[in-house]
């Protein structure tokens, strides 16, 4: 069978009613940057990409997090690139404070797009997958500037999600709400090729990413079933379990949607006032999209993270993601908690 590229799985996802043309340019857009940023990623240190953005407070970003020289360069090529094409509205970057607006003089679209341009960036300097996340939503009726109450919508508004993996292979994962597909960057060509359509998740793991360095700063729940998962065979889940953590989300996400397994960052005593480490709208709504739409779950510990009325653009949740069984578990293990305090 012939090759389908991402173009022409575009076409036929726009000929079957399920996107159309202004998305599809948006898609196209967004992958077109991701190769961009892919070739900047491969040059390493012979790019002069590696290292820290800035001095001291010069590092940091909107976040207070450090910030790398391919965090810049890879928000700036995102930036660049969904500008003139007239299918978005406005952009919101995990790097920046405020939603982008179209600059005067281009034409607008009716979409809003946020993204990480480069997730797991701690890992850059050490050759470690890092990848780009990213949401598209629609802009709602009648609003001529989007502003960051604009981009305020449930996950389960989200037209399309997708990741990109800057690994041994470049691969981009996408949904539009009906399936997950994946699709690898054939170099020599400069084209997504669809290497995986219809992804499954398997419901059962005995696989679990997670940092354990935190595990005392847990709550209870938590504590209780990473308790049962290391006791392995001798424990009440009588298996053993492995533990696999790059501290990539993209990466570990990427595990999962190609073998199975679960993703925990939970809520801890030291993101108890920030609720949560990862952010609901730029990695916690893509990817729960992604795992959902590949047979999988993904909850707070209490919640459906894609149910959730998100209140700001930088909002933090906790995760728990990938194989359905595991997820419930440990979900159940929260609310049965919950419910004991009363």
């Amino acid at each position: 069978m012939k090759p389908i590229s991402l173009i022409q799985f575009l076409i036929e996802e726009r000929r079957a009613g399920h996107i159309n043309a202004e998305l599809s340019l948006l898609i196209e857009v967004v992958a077109r940057a991701c190769k961009r940023i892919a070739v900047a990623t491969n040059k390493g240190a012979l790019g002069g990409v590696l290292g820290m953005a800035g001095d001291g407070a010069l590092s940091m970003n909107v976040q207070g997090e450090a910030q790398k020289k391919l965090d810049v360069i890879s928000n700036e090529i995102l930036l660049e690139a969904n500008a003139w094409g007239g299918h978005l509205a406005a952009c919101a970057s995990e790097e920046m404070e405020d939603p982008q607006q179209i600059p005067d003089g281009y034409p607008k679209g009716n979409h809003l797009l946020l993204f990480d341009p480069l997730d797991g960036s701690s890992n850059i300097d050490v050759n470690v997958s890092v990848g780009t996340i990213f949401s598209v939503l629609r802009c709602p009726d009648g609003v001529t500037e989007a502003k960051a109450a604009d981009f305020l919508q449930p996950g389960t508004t989200q037209l399309a999600a997708g990741y990109v993996v800057y690994g041994p292979a470049t691969v981009l994962v996408l949904t539009f709400g009906h399936g997950t597909h994946e699709f690898t960057l054939e170099r020599e060509v400069g084209s997504f090729m669809l290497s995986r359509r219809n992804i499954r998740i398997p419901e059962e793991t005995s696989e679990f990413a997670v940092n354990m360095s935190n595990q005392r700063h847990w709550q209870a729940p938590m504590q209780r079933y990473i308790g049962e998962l290391l006791a392995g065979t001798e424990g009440p889940r009588g298996r053993d379990f492995n533990m696999r953590w790059v501290a990539s989300m993209v990466a570990d996400v990427h595990r999962i949607v190609t073998r199975g397994g679960v993703f925990y960052y939970p809520l801890d005593a030291k993101i108890l006032q920030q609720g949560g480490k990862l952010r609901l709208m730029y990695e916690a709504n893509p990817m729960a999209f992604i795992i959902e739409q590949a047979g999988g779950a993904a909850t707070t510990g209490r919640e459906r993270i894609m149910a959730l009325q998100p209140t700001a653009l930088h909002q933090r949740v906790p995760v728990f993601l990938g194989s359905r069984s595991e997820v419930e578990v440990v979900t159940r293990y929260h609310l049965d908690a919950d419910a004991a305090q009363g």
